[in-house]
């Protein structure tokens, strides 16, 4: 007997822009990451220091970057213009080239995204692909996007806080950027174990699309038009 194969062909998913500036963040975002901590580790605690104790009594030194104040500093502006660049070529050829439709969330993916949560952590019935991103990714990856936007937005206000006094007002001041930049900071990180664990749910393809940027195997019936 002869099978017949009726899985969609190939899809490309992923433009060169997407994945250099995915892997570029990546490795800025876990600089940025370690080395904030360190800096965070000199003053671990927000607002007036006095009468305010330490969040944190102490940061273990083995999850910072940079060994001392200084030189956590040079790694935190550094690695800033990276996530900062990359950020910006993502929105550019996003918008270039219409993908984030692809991948913003929409009102009209609210009705999905419980299905797709039931499906992923109380393993219920797999809601069918139609599209390149479920509605859960696509809350999640907007969400890290405004979360990287905040991040960035907060750390220019520390970078250079009299210059841009104006922008630091709308996060009530110094202090306040210094606070919305670290709580944006936990949000990334919290994104970070969901986005793995989707990566592994939809299997080997899914990483090498991201290296590649074509997926062999796709779940959904692939665009031709999309190159």
């Amino acid at each position: 007997m002869t099978t017949i194969d009726t899985h969609p062909g190939p899809a490309f998913e992923h433009p060169w822009a997407v994945r250099f500036c995915h892997w570029s963040n990546a490795v800025a975002m876990t600089i940025l990451t370690l080395s904030g901590l360190r800096i965070f580790s000199a003053f671990p605690s927000f607002g007036s220091k006095i009468p305010q104790h330490d969040l944190i009594e102490a940061v273990p030194q083995a999850v910072t970057l940079g060994g001392w104040l200084g030189g956590a500093l040079q790694w935190h502006f550094t690695f800033m213009w990276i996530f900062g660049i990359g950020g910006g070529l993502y929105l550019i050829s996003q918008l270039a080239s219409g993908h984030y439709r692809t991948v913003v969330f929409a009102r009209r993916d609210i009705s999905g995204v419980w299905p797709m949560a039931r499906h992923y952590f109380l393993f219920g019935p797999k809601p069918a692909a139609t599209g390149q991103y479920n509605p859960l990714q696509k809350l999640a990856y907007t969400s890290a996007l405004l979360l990287g936007t905040l991040s960035l937005l907060t750390g220019v206000v520390m970078y250079k806080p009299a210059q841009l006094s104006t922008l630091g007002a709308v996060f009530g001041g110094y202090h306040g950027a210094r606070l919305v930049h670290f709580l944006a900071m936990c949000g990334l990180l919290a994104f970070i174990p969901g986005h793995l664990m989707m990566v592994a749910l939809h299997g080997w393809d899914n990483f090498t699309s991201m290296l590649t940027g074509w997926k062999r195997r796709p779940e959904y019936e692939p665009q031709r038009s999309e190159r």
